[in-house]
C-alpha cells in the first residue's frame, strides 16, 4: 500500500468513526455510566454482551475521540470475511479485527491477531459470549479468549461495559435502527488474581459483567 493510500484509509476510518459516533447518538441517545472506572488514554480490552451487529458502535461512541479511533472490535471473520463487501465494511471502514471462530477452518490461532493489535498499541473490544445472544438468558458463558489475553498481557486493563437495548434498537437481520434510548454501563476493570484458573476467572468476569445489567429483573 502507497502512503497516499494509507493516508486515505486513515481518513476514512476516522470519518465513519465520527460518523458512526454521530448516528449512534442521534438514533439512541446513548450516554455511558462510569461506575468504578472513567475514561482513559490507557490501552484497554473491553469485554461486552453481544446481542446485536451495532454493539461495538455503541460502545464506542461513548469513548473520548482519540480512544475511539484506536479501539478496535474484535469480529467473526466467518460473517465479515464473508464476502468483499462485508470485509471492506468490516476491516477497511470500521478497522474490525477478524478472526476465525472455527478450529477446522482456522489458519491462524485468534489469540496471535488480537495480541498483535495489542503490541502496535491499539485497544480492543471483544465479545466473550463468542457470538450474539438470541436466548432467553442474559449473558451466555464466557469463551476462553479473555482470560487468555489477560495472562499474554497482564498490564492491559480489562473493562466490562453492559450494553442496554441495542438488541432491539438492531434487532437480527434488521439494517435499519428503530430510535430507542440506550446505555453503555462501564464497570471497575479486573484482571486474574493469584492462582485463580481459567474456569473460576471466566465465570468471575462473566457475574461482573452481568451484576452491571441496568434492569436485572428482566
Amino acid at each position: 500500500m502507497s502512503d497516499f493510500s494509507a493516508v486515505m484509509f486513515r481518513f476514512l476510518r476516522a470519518a465513519t468513526s465520527t460518523t458512526l459516533a454521530i448516528v449512534a447518538r442521534v438514533v439512541t441517545g446513548v450516554r455511558p455510566l462510569w461506575l468504578g472506572t472513567t475514561p482513559s488514554e490507557r490501552q484497554r480490552v473491553y469485554f461486552a454482551n453481544h446481542a446485536s451487529h451495532g454493539d461495538f458502535i455503541l460502545l464506542t461512541a461513548c469513548l473520548p475521540p482519540r480512544e475511539r479511533l484506536r479501539t478496535r472490535a474484535v469480529a467473526a471473520a466467518d460473517y465479515w470475511g464473508k464476502t468483499k463487501l462485508r470485509r471492506f465494511i468490516s476491516q477497511d471502514m470500521l478497522s474490525s479485527v477478524l478472526i476465525e471462530r472455527s478450529s477446522a477452518e482456522r489458519k491462524v490461532d485468534p489469540l496471535a491477531v488480537m495480541l498483535k493489535v495489542l503490541d502496535q498499541g491499539d485497544s480492543l473490544i471483544i465479545f466473550p459470549e463468542g457470538t450474539r445472544n438470541m436466548s432467553e438468558e442474559r449473558l451466555l458463558p464466557f469463551k476462553s479468549g479473555l482470560y487468555n489475553l489477560a495472562v499474554a498481557r497482564p498490564g492491559i486493563e480489562l473493562v466490562p461495559c453492559w450494553i442496554e437495548n441495542m438488541s432491539r434498537v438492531l434487532p437480527k437481520g434488521e439494517f435499519l435502527p428503530v430510535p430507542l434510548l440506550c446505555r453503555v454501563v462501564f464497570g471497575a476493570p479486573i484482571a486474574p488474581e493469584t492462582n485463580e484458573d481459567r474456569a473460576a476467572f471466566l465465570v468471575r468476569a462473566h457475574d461482573t459483567l452481568l451484576k452491571l445489567d441496568p434492569r436485572p429483573e428482566r
